[in-house]
């Protein structure tokens, strides 16, 4: 290609050189530079790649995007913008053909719920016969296949990359979460989303490396409505009202127990010796009774927006199969998302939950959660990570000693600590409350032994992790996923 040809959308001034010159790939990382490629200079909080040039050249580049002035030699074609992210996003939507495009595009954006919500959806789709393609926090799912992210929405060439990925496994649809970082950054520009989902808002993000306070945060998460041809908002959230004010889409509703075109209530928490999770009746646009394999109030939430966003892109975009809504809404019954509320388990004796909860706020709100259920104990399996603030063990420690009924501690993420310190901050904090707890260091081990000694009646949280997996100990990570441990036990006692 020649690079005029990928900059058709793109704003852009030329400083020197010729547009005809011939290009193949986007490079914003010096380490990747070659020849035939056009290099993209980014001004980063923490580093100006426009310093990295000299070496960019000796690699053979002679097409750069700069937004700055640069001294290169004058067969070199130089490009400025006002922005180099924008300019990464827009090049590399054009390397990759516009994938977008050529799919149905649903982003979410929220607070909590995104993952989980994210998975509902693409459950939802694909039971309507709709091959689906998800970027998010757990990664990328493509055609079956997973591919680790390191952000919860990717850099702008990975996500149009991986838009690629989908078009060429034969989806129709593509689900990401889009965080506020990604508005913020860019990564998202150039997107024009079929659908955006926004589900909650709270306080979060702040900080000299995300948003600078609450308005900033506000501010980029309600972008996504100027940037949708529809729009699905939880009338519910804190600052609703400021959320839509700028929206330029068509807004659709949802909110548990008020009305809205989706709404819902009746909800029942369900628990037996082959089910835990939630039910609830559906009214509106939609009506039915929904069962939902995850349990928490909060998955009422997240699959009433999956069904909400799901009925209107199914409506719009025609059904391969059809699939009436008496199917879509049992769609959910058997979902499960990595590390996230996940049910890895559940017999006569004992239920087990994974979940990636790893500072107090996110535990309080699990183990509140699973006491809805009733269990006749709540066991609660956890670390903390090292190299971490030690108000987290402290805070996790008393959560636990407050809500569980038997805390069994053990090892997390240790890094450069010793794990056994790590555990006496833990206890510090249990010794706040009354709390009963037990030692086991060893993760798997205490993952076991928990499950070979559960009670009848006992409900199970192994958390801290998630989908995590690995685990890392001086430096070195190592294969450990809660959940093979969980087979593990169950092989042993079935076996």
């Amino acid at each position: 290609m020649k690079i005029g040809e990928w900059l058709e959308r793109l704003e852009y001034e030329l400083i020197q050189g010729s547009l005809e010159a011939e290009v193949d790939e986007v490079i914003y990382d010096s380490r990747k530079a070659r020849e035939n490629s056009v290099f993209v200079c980014i001004c980063g909080s923490t580093r100006d790649s426009h310093s990295f040039i000299p070496e960019v050249l000796a690699a053979g580049c002679r097409v750069f995007v700069t937004e700055r002035e640069v001294s290169v030699p004058e067969d070199v074609t130089v490009l400025r913008v006002a922005d180099g992210r924008t300019a990464l996003a827009g090049l590399s939507a054009a390397r990759f053909g516009y994938p977008a495009e050529k799919l149905v595009t649903i982003g979410i954006t929220g607070t909590k719920g995104k993952t989980t919500t994210s998975y509902m959806v693409k459950e939802i789709l694909e039971a309507a016969g709709k091959k689906t393609g998800l970027i998010g926090t757990n990664g990328a799912v493509i055609g079956g296949k997973h591919y680790p992210t390191v952000n919860t929405t990717p850099e702008s060439y990975v996500v149009q990359e991986y838009f690629a990925a989908m078009v060429e496994a034969g989806c129709e649809y593509a689900v990401m979460e889009v965080s506020s970082q990604a508005l913020k950054l860019h990564r998202v520009d150039g997107i024009f989303y079929d659908y955006g989902l926004f589900t909650n808002l709270f306080p979060d993000h702040i900080g000299p490396k995300e948003h600078e306070d609450f308005e900033e945060y506000l501010y980029y998460k309600s972008r996504l409505l100027t940037i949708c041809r529809t729009g699905v908002v939880n009338c519910l959230t804190e600052h609703y009202s400021e959320i839509v004010r700028d929206a330029k889409c068509r807004l659709y509703t949802y909110g548990l127990e008020t009305a809205a075109d989706f709404w819902g209530d009746a909800i029942h928490y369900a628990a037996n010796h082959e089910f835990v999770g939630i039910e609830f009746d559906m009214h509106g646009l939609m009506n039915g009774r929904v069962r939902v394999g995850i349990p928490g109030k909060f998955n009422a939430d997240n699959a009433l927006a999956a069904l909400a966003v799901c009925s209107l892109a199914l409506s719009g975009h025609g059904n391969s199969r059809p699939v009436g809504q008496e199917g879509l809404l049992s769609a959910l019954e058997h979902v499960r998302v990595n590390g996230r509320m996940e049910l890895a388990y559940v017999s006569r004796v004992c239920s087990v939950i994974i979940d990636y909860a790893h500072n107090a706020v996110s535990m309080e709100s699990l183990l509140s959660t699973l006491r809805d259920y009733h269990p006749k104990r709540l066991v609660c399996v956890f670390g903390c990570g090292g190299n971490r603030a030690k108000e987290r063990r402290y805070s996790m420690g008393e959560i636990g000693g407050k809500m569980a009924d038997l805390c069994v501690l053990t090892a997390d993420n240790p890094r450069f600590e010793k794990n056994e310190d790590i555990i006496k901050d833990i206890e510090t904090g249990i010794g706040r409350t009354d709390g009963a707890y037990i030692v086991i260091p060893d993760r798997r081990t205490a993952i076991i032994e928990t499950i070979r000694n559960a009670e009848t009646g006992d409900m199970i949280a192994i958390i801290g992790k998630g989908h995590e997996d690995y685990q890392e100990i001086e430096g070195v990570r190592r294969h450990f996923l809660d959940r093979e441990v969980v087979e593990e036990a169950v092989r042993s006692l079935e076996g």
